[in-house]
């Protein structure tokens, strides 16, 4: 891996933030906020492959800010952090947010970390097929140009 994947954390938790900056600051480059507001300024001056989110925020939700983050750019994989064993919760998450993954409070760093690699790993993927398409296309148009220039002759 060349590039640090780019990643952003929110939580209104200060604790919980410093512990994952000082814990992933090294391998990765770490983007924290403490509200779903705050975050979306982030979101639209930093391009981001991995988006960790807690639910329960005042003001807006996790699943909220997902939400809002899934209509301004749906491609970042999409990692929801919660303390709370709430099953509806976890039903929005994936109907709403379309989240990758959902992991509990206190996260563990081992597990933490396979998920963003695995997240990162899909994110990777994704953008690659994206643009393997493209290619395919433009080799389609060009071939399509081809052949009706032979018919013509």
């Amino acid at each position: 891996m060349s590039a640090k994947i780019n990643i952003l954390y929110v939580d209104d938790e200060v604790h919980n933030l410093q512990a994952f900056k000082a814990t992933f600051r090294r391998e990765y480059n770490v983007y924290i906020a403490e509200s779903g507001k705050e975050a979306l300024k982030i979101f639209d001056n930093q391009p981001l492959d991995i988006i960790l989110t807690d639910q329960r925020m005042p003001e807006m939700t996790g699943i909220e800010f997902l939400e809002e983050v899934q209509k301004i750019n749906p491609e970042p994989m999409r990692i929801l952090i919660t303390g709370y064993s709430d099953i509806n919760a976890v039903i929005d998450a994936i109907n709403k947010g379309q989240v990758y993954r959902y992991l509990n409070k206190p996260w563990q760093e081992a597990e933490l970390r396979a998920t963003i690699e695995s997240a990162y790993e899909v994110f990777r993927l994704r953008r690659e097929n994206k643009e393997l398409i493209m290619k395919l296309e433009r080799a389609n148009e060009q071939l399509e140009f081809l052949l009706r220039q032979r018919l013509l002759s």
